[in-house]
């Protein structure tokens, strides 16, 4: 017993020794312990911190010395934890990095961290919520720091002068804060400084010139602080500067000479200072640049010719300037570039055509012939804000990597080239504010990752094109203050993603699609100052509309504009009388697009106008009042049939078993010879109601047959026959002879006297002669510079509301329509007269655009 009691007593000493060896173990282990309580780690990403081990080596996120096994790294980069940095740091004495980056961390930051832990080389407490000042002695024991970061986070106050004792500092980072006061001077005596990043703070204060001593400096930010004052010219002497930021200060005066020494820089900001001065012709020395900013400054003069040396550029941004002038044809020598913006000058000259053309020719060349060069890798081109004039080249299309295209505000002219559907990856389209003509291209909808198209303030006509529905990721939709015509396409509720519409000051016409009210994201919309009526779609945008948003409309109704609207809308009107329809593409093409223009003298008019208003309103009155169906057959009929298998070919024929023809005198006897009655061939013309043929009746006797288009609402042959035989007597020498009339449920012809004057149509638009005058284009151009009392009988002044007259004589240009469909019937017209004679409460005037 006694001798087991010795073995016992004899192992716990030998076993002592060996456990007096762990303490320095559990050092580490409770320093970590006590630092993860004052945390939250909602990931639970410290779950492997166990205070029953004797070592954390294996603990997530902790290094330990492979000797040692000691404590040397804790990096918790990105671990979503949240709390207070704890004194259980403290505790790692042997800790030579720390990086508690991309957390959530509050708090001040220990002020004995870099006393206690004199072994450290790395701390990145960056992108926290630590706040709090350090203090003047916080860096008193940092001789062995190399990286200290505590970028992004809410530290005020200054920084401390103890700084210079950081002897060993390579990279200084304290970006994004909230640090005031002057640069301390013991910044510019670390000349092991690689890199220094004191931007986005409160820094005021000159330049100081001793930055001189930074010889080993490669990378400077002061962006975005209060510095004023020259740039120094000793920044010269820090000739292993490759990146130099001094953007959003104050600073003033010109560039210094020598940053033409800093040959290995590729990155040069000095944009949003207060710059002066002319942009030096040295700086095509600078050969390594890659990126030039100098933007919003106070430069003026030229752009140098020597930019064109800068072989390696890819970003130059010269906006916001003074500059004046051309830009140099060198410019296409950098062949690299990806961005260029040079908006807010005031440049001047046609708009280069290098700029769109193949790079693949030097700039001796561009000197010889002024036609090719390129920098077909640009990504985004901005010349907005500045005088350039001249067309948009063709050769835009082959910019293929282009994805953003700023053009607007200049004095460009000519169309939108088509090719602009080539660009694939264009995400911005702002060719806004310029005298652009022509179409919107069809080929827009190519552009399949349009964003953003701006054509406002140009002078822009025809339809919006159908195809735009391709540009599935469009989000801002503005055409306003053109001259566009024809309806809103139903195709745009197909874009999902629109954010915002303006289509106000155009002459678009008819019914709003009720599919827009299915755009979700949609919260501008603005259709004012066009000629759009009937009732605003339900739902979406449409129930918190802003009356201004439709106003200049009269026939729009609804809650919005307290307006009822009437039982049925009348059908769309184009309220450009020189418009034309194109029978292949089934729009609407306006004046100047390949038709010519349309002259006619005044007598002419007066006596056709009085001639085309008994004509239309006769067959109006003979459509609209035709009610119900019937099935008699009059007696004294010859019975015809047709021949033929389409509308445009079938002809009258005398088969008992078809319709019914009345001849007012004589017997009908046709002579179709080889051609059909209603044969193309034998057309004459169309009109609103249908479409008129040439044919022979009773030895020769030629006749105007025309065929209705308006069927669908004959519904009596009594009725029919009745308003018919009464037109067959009326005479007048502006009206032309009704000789019969043919009837069928499917069918019904008007039979006329055959005038070889020409058409209407004719008469009116394409009238010979020189003394002659564009009555509508006058009126138009009139009403559009305020001279509406010009077109007013003077003896009627001051006897009528302008606002009214200025309705009508809108109303009369809408019923000389050359679009014979877009005429208003005789009913809809008169429900307009009543609508601007009775606004019901709404200040919206016809013809207000």
């Amino acid at each position: 017993m006694y001798k087991a009691l010795i073995f016992t007593v004899l192992l716990v000493s030998a076993v002592a020794p060996v456990r007096s060896l762990d303490p320095p173990l559990n050092d580490d282990v409770l320093g970590l312990i006590v630092f993860k309580a004052d945390l939250r780690d909602p990931e639970q990403k410290l779950a492997s911190w166990n205070e029953d081990d004797y070592t954390p080596c294996s603990w997530n996120g902790v290094k330990c010395h492979p000797r040692t096994n000691r404590v040397t790294e804790l990096n918790l980069d990105g671990f979503s934890l949240s709390g207070r940095i704890g004194r259980g740091l403290l505790q790692l004495q042997f800790l030579h990095k720390l990086s508690l980056s991309n957390n959530n961390l509050t708090g001040i930051i220990n002020p004995n961290m870099l006393l206690s832990l004199v072994n450290l080389k790395v701390v990145d407490l960056s992108s926290n919520g630590l706040s709090g000042s350090l203090p003047d002695e916080f860096f008193r024991q940092c001789g062995s720091l190399r990286v200290l970061s505590l970028a992004k986070n809410k530290l005020t106050g200054k920084i401390p002068v103890s700084i210079s004792s950081c002897s060993s500092l390579a990279a200084l980072n304290l970006s994004s804060n909230g640090f005031s006061g002057s640069m301390p001077l013991g910044i510019w005596s670390l000349n092991t400084l690689r890199s220094l990043d004191l931007s986005r703070n409160e820094l005021e204060g000159e330049f100081p010139e001793k930055i001189d001593r930074l010889n080993n400096l490669r990378a400077l930010d002061l962006s975005r602080n209060r510095l004023s004052g020259p740039i120094p010219s000793e920044i010269g002497s820090c000739m292993l500067l490759k990146t130099i930021d001094l953007s959003e200060n104050s600073l003033s005066g010109s560039l210094p000479n020598t940053f033409q020494q800093l040959s290995l820089c590729y990155s040069l900001n000095l944009g949003k200072n207060a710059l002066e001065g002319e942009v030096p012709k040295w700086i095509g020395e600078m050969r390594s640049l890659e990126t030039l900013d100098l933007s919003m400054n106070k430069f003026s003069g030229q752009v140098p010719d020597s930019i064109g040396n800068l072989l390696a550029l890819k970003v130059l941004n010269f906006s916001g300037n003074g500059l004046i002038g051309s830009l140099p044809v060198s410019t296409a020598n950098c062949i690299n570039l990806l961005a260029l913006d040079l908006s807010g000058n005031s440049l001047t000259g046609k708009l280069p055509m290098w700029l769109f053309q193949d790079g693949s020719r030097d700039v001796s060349a561009l000197k010889n012939d002024n036609s090719t060069g390129g920098i077909k890798k640009i990504q985004v081109l901005d010349l907005s804000h500045n005088a350039f004039s001249g067309e948009i080249g063709a050769g835009l299309g082959d910019l293929r990597d282009l994805e953003g295209l700023h053009l607007s505000r200049n004095s460009l002219t000519g169309p939108i080239p088509s090719t602009i559907g080539e660009l694939k990856h264009l995400s911005v389209l702002d060719v806004s504010h310029n005298q652009l003509n022509g179409m919107i291209p069809r080929e827009t909808g190519g552009a399949v990752s349009l964003e953003e198209l701006r054509l406002e303030n140009n002078l822009l006509e025809g339809n919006i094109p159908s195809s735009i529905k391709n540009c599935s990721s469009l989000r801002s939709l503005i055409l306003s203050h053109n001259k566009l015509l024809g309806s809103i396409p139903p195709e745009l509720a197909k874009l999902t993603r629109l954010e915002e519409v303006d289509l106000s000051f155009n002459e678009l016409a008819g019914t709003l699609p009720k599919q827009l009210a299915n755009l979700g994201y949609l919260h501008t919309f603005n259709i004012s100052h066009n000629h759009l009526f009937g009732e605003l779609p339900a739902g979406g945008i449409f129930n918190g509309l802003s009356p201004s948003s439709v106003s200049g409309n009269p026939g729009i109704c609804g809650a919005v504009v307290n307006k009822s609207c009437p039982a049925i809308s009348p059908k769309p009107i184009v309220l450009n009388p020189n418009a034309t329809f194109d029978p292949y593409n089934g729009e609407i093409v306006p004046p100047g697009a390949g038709h010519k223009r349309i002259l006619l003298s005044i007598s002419s008019l007066i006596a056709i106008s009085a001639a085309a208003a008994i004509v239309v309103g006769v067959i109006a009155i003979t459509v609209l009042n035709l009610r119900v169906r019937a099935s008699t057959v009059s007696r004294s009929a010859v019975p015809l049939t047709f021949s033929g298998g389409d509308d445009f070919s079938r002809s009258p024929t005398t088969d008992s078993n078809s319709g019914k023809l009345v001849m007012f005198s004589g017997e009908p006897d046709f002579s179709t010879g080889t051609h059909a009655l209603l044969n193309k061939d034998c057309e004459l013309g169309r009109g609103g109601f249908g479409a008129v043929y040439r044919t022979v009746i009773r030895d020769g006797y030629p006749v105007a047959i025309k065929k209705l288009t308006v069927s669908s609402l004959v519904k009596s042959q009594d009725e029919f026959e009745r308003e018919v035989k009464k037109l067959g007597k009326l005479r007048h020498s502006n009206l032309v002879k009704l000789e019969g009339y043919y009837w069928t449920t499917s069918l019904q012809l008007l039979i006329y006297e055959f005038l070889s004057g020409g058409s209407l149509y004719k008469q009116l638009h394409e009238a010979p002669g020189d003394d002659v005058v564009v009555l509508c284009d006058m009126v138009r151009e009139a009403l559009e510079d305020g001279r509406a009392d010009e077109c007013i009988d003077p003896r009627l002044q001051g006897k009528f509301p302008v606002e009214e007259a200025v309705a009508v004589i809108k109303l009369g240009l809408i019923c000389t329509s050359q679009v014979p469909s877009s005429r208003p019937h005789m009913g809809e017209a008169v429900n307009i007269l009543r609508m601007i004679r009775c606004p019901s409460g709404s200040s919206d005037e016809l013809g207000s655009s």
